[in-house]
């Protein structure tokens, strides 16, 4: 795995500092001169060149231009879109409310076929019962400080994961024995969220494993992600969302899913770990 999730979308952005960087060497010229032929000042072209600041898109149509390569220009600004859209912070992409940002997913998960979820901290998103769904919003709400429509957008949540019940999808999810016990809306909410992994783990497209807290670690916990198909990885940290396209990277979380697939129980085992977690709430 990466040092960091976030390691790919940098990587992309070095990628196109480079191309800016040959551009200007085939061009014969340097630094000051594209600054001059862009009439910026030369630091800026080292930032650029460096991947210290993101160009814009008139930037790259200017450096273009400067190096006589004007019809590189839209693939340029084309990778310049991709490397930004991997790491988005939560702040931009929850702006318009977490209603929206649920409903926004809907294109994605209708279209893919087979999802590999890990999670180390929650109850998998097309698992949630909308009452947890409804408690664990309002407390991102409240840390991020945005307006809380929490109630609509676990409403919208639980309407995306009609999914999980139709043709043509399939869902292989995994999570941490720890995540049954960390409590969201309540012993009511977590003993209904709990029954309802119970009432969904016979369903022929969901394959539910859980890790032991006991397990022999064949792998180190991670960052929770979702795998689409084997297109695109979603990486949630704490201030962003890291989208990983690039197929290597895939590939490592491919990779990561497997191993963390085989220190988990499924079946009666896991019915059994989910059951111990009720009677706790129960005690």
């Amino acid at each position: 795995m990466s040092s960091s999730p976030s390691s790919s979308a940098q990587a992309a952005r070095e990628a196109l500092a480079a191309r800016l960087r040959e551009l200007r060497l085939d061009a014969g010229l340097t630094g000051r001169d594209v600054a001059a032929r862009c009439d910026w000042h030369p630091a800026k072209s080292s930032r650029l060149e460096n991947a210290k600041t993101g160009p814009s898109d008139d930037d790259i149509r200017a450096w273009c231009r400067a190096c006589g390569a004007e019809d590189q220009a839209a693939d340029l600004i084309a990778a310049s879109h991709t490397a930004e859209s991997m790491y988005v912070q939560w702040r931009r992409l929850q702006r318009t409310g977490l209603r929206r940002l649920q409903e926004s997913y809907v294109p994605l998960y209708e279209r893919t076929r087979h999802f590999r979820v890990y999670s180390s901290r929650v109850i998998p998103g097309v698992l949630q019962t909308e009452e947890y769904a409804r408690a664990l919003l309002a407390t991102i709400a409240e840390f991020r400080q945005l307006p809380d429509d929490s109630a609509e957008a676990a409403s919208a949540r639980v309407a995306r994961s009609h999914v999980i019940r139709e043709g043509g999808h399939s869902f292989a999810l995994l999570m941490e024995e720890d995540v049954l016990y960390y409590r969201y809306g309540g012993v009511r909410a977590m003993s209904a969220q709990l029954g309802y992994l119970l009432s969904v783990m016979p369903l022929p497209s969901v394959s539910l494993g859980i890790i032991p807290r006991t397990a022999p670690r064949r792998m180190w916990g991670q960052e929770t992600f979702t795998m689409f198909d084997d297109q695109r990885v979603h990486v949630e940290l704490l201030t962003a969302k890291v989208t990983v396209t690039q197929p290597s990277d895939v590939i490592t979380y491919a990779r990561a899913f497997a191993e963390l697939s085989k220190m988990a129980v499924h079946g009666s085992e896991a019915r059994a770990l989910v059951t111990a977690a009720i009677s706790v709430l129960e005690e």
